[in-house]
């Protein structure tokens, strides 16, 4: 299959790429390729990439002899568990994880190399090249950036209801802006945020205080349906995103609202429309996302005796 539908996504629609389901898809096809594998060295060709240490040779030196035991995630974030230490990756808007074969020729905008004892090689290739990656020693990930910057992690039995609302019920912001926020709840960017709104039939310029207890009870199941969907379709291939097999997701072909601005409204008929909020190209239907207003509160004047 080549880039089908990959087209009609303008540059500032894809901005958010990878999410949460790219993320976790890239996660699940690494510890099928590389765990067991002992690094024998390493080539950083891009210093900026390596965010901590600020020495590219003790990044490499602190890698070597080294052997990958897992393979996790936090939110958007790679964190590969390696034998003594911790390498925390953040993919950014374009980068990829391949293993490939040590005679294999090597594409152009690949930043870092890591040669292993047994001839092959994980290659990080990156055009924007803003990915980044920190070391950290095991546990010092959790209380030092950027992880420990991270909101609720949405596919995990702790992002309850209650939780949900608690991280977000008390702010004056738009529904949009906020389930963007990492800080509040991580994983999510563009696509998946108007995905969820749409399920959910909420405007993205609604307001905490507008949603009724029911809307909020919907938008969390919208949340978790949204993003689980998509992880089992292995994420959205909109522009460049593969796992690390080179494999395309599907989830794409099952947009409701991303990207489909101008088009019908699968619902109701209605045409999506396309807006752009918090700076970010937005998707959504006018009549089955309606907006409403929360209600003012009449305060409650004490009898005179």
């Amino acid at each position: 299959m080549g880039t089908s539908g990959a087209s009609r996504y303008n540059q500032d629609e894809v901005s958010d790429m990878p999410e949460l389901p790219e993320v976790e898809t890239v996660r699940r096809t690494l510890n099928e390729l590389i765990v067991g594998k002992t690094i024998q060295h390493v080539q950083v060709r891009l210093p900026r990439i390596i965010q901590k240490p600020d020495d590219t040779v003790l990044f490499e030196e602190l890698l070597a002899g080294r052997t990958f035991q897992e393979i996790d995630r936090r939110g958007k974030f790679l964190r590969m568990v390696l034998d003594g230490i911790i390498l925390v990756s953040h993919l950014r808007m374009e980068g990829r994880y391949g293993l490939y074969e040590q005679a294999e020729p090597v594409e152009p905008h690949t930043h870092v190399i890591f040669r292993f004892t047994d001839g092959s090689e994980l290659r990080y290739r990156d055009v924007r090249q803003f990915g980044t990656m920190h070391l950290f020693a095991p546990g010092e990930e959790w209380t030092s950036p950027p992880l420990n910057k991270l909101g609720l992690e949405p596919l995990v039995d702790s992002f309850t209801l209650e939780a949900f609302r608690a991280v977000l019920g008390h702010r004056s912001s738009k529904m949009k802006p906020l389930l963007l926020n990492q800080a509040y709840v991580t994983g999510l960017g563009n696509i998946y945020v108007d995905e969820a709104l749409y399920s959910a039939c909420i405007h993205p310029e609604r307001t905490p205080d507008s949603l009724t207890k029911q809307e909020w009870q919907t938008l969390h199941q919208a949340v978790v349906s949204t993003l689980s969907d998509a992880v089992r379709q292995g994420g959205s291939s909109i522009k460049s995103y593969v796992n690390g097999q080179g494999e395309m997701g599907m989830f794409q072909q099952q947009l409701q609202a991303y990207g489909r601005g101008g088009e019908p409204c699968k619902r109701c008929g209605e045409v999506i429309t396309k807006t752009v909020l918090a700076g970010r190209g937005t998707h959504y239907c006018k009549q089955c996302q309606r907006m409403k207003r929360a209600r003012k509160r009449v305060p409650v004047r004490s009898k005179q005796v």
